[in-house]
């Protein structure tokens, strides 16, 4: 599973820039749909495509790998419980 790590990038900014940012600031400066980024930084599991992934790093000035991350499924399970 991939995991998106939005909202750390934007509590990041906030601490650099001293201000409040919103999703609908970076949706006006990227130019990509408020709804969009809403999945992104609060659905599980979210389709996003490669061009908006591209946005945010360019956005945020930051590589893939800050704004996403592989989690393998067995890390998502837990410990198996043996009875």
């Amino acid at each position: 599973m991939l995991r998106f790590k939005l909202k750390e990038r934007i509590a990041d900014l906030e601490f650099r820039e001293k201000r409040r940012v919103q999703l609908q600031d970076i949706a006006a400066a990227t130019g990509l749909n408020r709804m969009t980024l809403s999945k992104i930084a609060n659905q599980h599991g979210a389709n996003v495509q490669t061009a908006v992934l591209d946005k945010l790093c360019t956005y945020f000035g930051c590589q893939i790998e800050e704004l996403v991350e592989h989690l393998p499924d067995d890390q998502l399970r837990g410990p198996d419980v043996i009875g």
